[in-house]
């Protein structure tokens, strides 16, 4: 979807496939374990995946019912069970829930009704409505609580739950190891995709120096001579508080991985395989990421540099939606949608690579920069604070390019994710940058 798209038709139907696909997702997420495993709580750091379904049907009931309709609550006496600010994940398991059934019948509700809202409402008038916004915002965070319950999938014990094929073999990536991104001022953020949500409003200008980006997101070959030569055993490759976290937690490797006969094994969704050493490392928090950076003499990218090397045509000198232009994201440009629950190998995806040449900008994994969270100038919170507003400032590092644990809906060059830098569970990785010389700078 472009972000000039003004044809009320095609964005009505755009919001249909949005929420339909969410739906589909949601549905294979919690019907392919038993209702036990649905109720418990596989970590602390999770909600029970029961919670994310009934919050799914509270939150699109609350903006699209209510706020867009104008409706009476259906269920407001669990206005505040499913209220994320409320109650911590880790008080959820202790209240009195919607029961799987229930749950499930609840957001089946909810979505016919809000069908009926989608097909009579004048995407006009306000800005809630203005091109779907309203619809577009609820597929988004459909499908992000998909992208936790997959997070959960991953963190739960037991046998296999969720399959997918493999993404496509590729051969092993030839080209340069970095890829100088030229200096100079570029567009940032949007102000014209109609579905951005606001902190990644409104477009702006940086002035950003030349610099060097890794071609592709750093693998777990990579990461291994990183564990090889000592890396968590050398406290000057660590900030302060990532020497804590890893002395605190006797951590030696990233989540999930562990040393046996000789080799790096790790668990991945319900099976133990070894480590494949050209996928991008997943599983590190952006101390480890922080860390392998300055071992390799070299740092993470800023968030102005990451989306420069992303979305900015030097030739043309404007910013594009995506790394390969304007158009939505294909199976050929990136994987993206939970169609496989892995990277693909390093170098994949040709027809999604930058005009410079970087590759796998989008999907995969998350990536790690080196920024902080925070509003871009000329911010305003839309359509409420808690989205965004009060995370700024705190304790959180951005994230860019999405993953392939998440939607193309919910995935964009101007899309800004977010979390602590100790958090490992999500499906993070990085690149590394490095400033380029004066002679380098051409």
């Amino acid at each position: 979807m472009t972000g000039t798209v003004s044809d009320p038709d095609a964005l009505r139907q755009r919001a249909l496939a949005a929420l339909l696909a969410a739906r589909e997702r949601t549905s294979l997420l919690t019907t392919c374990v038993e209702e036990p495993e649905l109720t418990a709580q596989h970590s602390p750091l999770m909600s029970p995946l029961v919670w994310d379904l009934a919050h799914i049907g509270n939150q699109e009931e609350l903006w699209l019912l209510r706020a867009v309709a104008g409706r009476d609550a259906m269920r407001p006496e669990i206005d505040g069970l499913y209220d994320a600010f409320e109650h911590p994940r880790s008080e959820r398991p202790s209240l009195p829930l919607l029961a799987p059934a229930e749950a499930r019948r609840y957001a089946a509700d909810v979505r016919g009704r809000a069908l009926d809202v989608l097909q009579s409402t004048p995407f006009r008038g306000s800005p809630l409505t203005d091109a779907g916004f309203a619809f577009g915002m609820i597929a988004q965070h459909e499908q992000q609580h998909d992208e936790t319950m997959l997070i959960t999938h991953q963190l739960r014990s037991g046998p296999t739950a969720l399959t997918a094929p493999d993404p496509a073999p590729a051969p092993s990536f030839k080209g340069p190891a970095e890829v100088l991104v030229p200096g100079g001022p570029f567009t940032m953020g949007t102000s014209a995709e109609p579905w951005a949500l606001d902190n990644e409003r409104p477009a702006h200008h940086r002035l950003v120096p030349p610099f060097f980006i890794d071609t592709t997101p750093v693998t777990n070959a990579d990461y291994q001579r990183f564990l090889a030569d000592g890396g968590y055993e050398e406290q000057r490759w660590w900030t302060p508080a990532g020497w804590d976290m890893v002395r605190g937690n006797q951590l030696s490797a990233p989540l999930f991985w562990r040393r046996e006969g000789g080799q790096w094994l790790r668990r991945h969704f319900g099976t133990v395989e070894v480590v494949p050493p050209n996928e991008p490392v997943l599983h590190v928090s952006w101390h480890e990421a922080d860390a392998y950076a300055r071992w390799a003499g070299r740092r993470l990218p800023s968030e102005e540099e990451w989306e420069k090397a992303a979305r900015h045509d030097p030739v043309s000198g404007r910013s594009m939606r995506y790394p390969w232009g304007d158009a939505d994201p294909t199976p050929e440009r990136a994987n993206l949608g939970q169609r496989h629950l892995r990277p693909a190998p390093a170098g994949s995806y040709p027809a999604g690579e930058s005009p410079l040449g970087v590759r796998q900008l989008i999907g995969d994994v998350w990536e790690w920069t080196s920024s902080d969270f925070l509003p871009y100038p000329g911010f305003s919170a839309f359509p409420y604070p808690e989205y965004s507003d009060v995370f700024f400032g705190g304790d959180y590092k951005v994230l860019r390019g999405g993953a392939f644990s998440v939607d193309e809906v919910a995935c964009r060059g101007t899309f800004r994710n977010w979390d602590h830098p100790v958090r490992r569970q999500i499906f993070s990785g990085f690149r590394t940058a490095r400033d380029a010389g004066p002679t380098e700078a051409v």
